[in-house]
């Protein structure tokens, strides 16, 4: 029981850094639809890098709440709010559940729910670390 949160945080922050990692380089076909379909420039690159930069902080702080105890908490909350946000865009007309994984040859998209599916479950472990450091989130606020 005792490592559970740890194991939960490693496993949540393997999985930002995956993903995090990802938005750097070339473009993104999930932000490449979501600027195509919504007709908002922005998404490709400015928060394709943006989504990217907070995942990695997300499992920084995660990571070092693995090695000092603390911190663990916040970076669940931003796990919990890109990853949540992930959802949202999902289950918006921008999207869809079965959203682009990778450009296809010749041009266009090659559609998978894959994305959709990890974003699920891990929005679920990112709101069962921030629960786990409720006590640890409600000091840093002052309550």
């Amino acid at each position: 029981m005792k490592y559970r949160p740890a194991f939960l945080g490693v496993l949540v922050a393997a999985f930002l850094l995956f993903m995090g990692v990802q938005k750097f380089g070339v473009a993104n076909p999930v932000f490449a639809y979501i600027a195509a379909t919504s007709g908002i420039e922005l998404f490709e690159p400015v928060i394709r890098l943006a989504v990217g930069v907070s995942e990695i902080i997300a499992a920084a702080l995660i990571l070092l709440a693995t090695f000092t105890g603390r911190l663990r908490g916040l970076g669940a909350l931003i796990s919990a709010g890109v990853t949540g946000g992930a959802l949202v865009f999902h289950l918006s007309p921008w999207l869809g559940i079965n959203a682009p994984v990778a450009f296809a040859p010749g041009g266009g998209y090659a559609f998978s729910p894959m994305l959709f599916m990890m974003a699920v479950p891990f929005f679920a472990l990112s709101l069962v670390l921030v629960w786990l450091d409720r006590d640890a989130l409600l000091k840093m606020v002052g309550r």
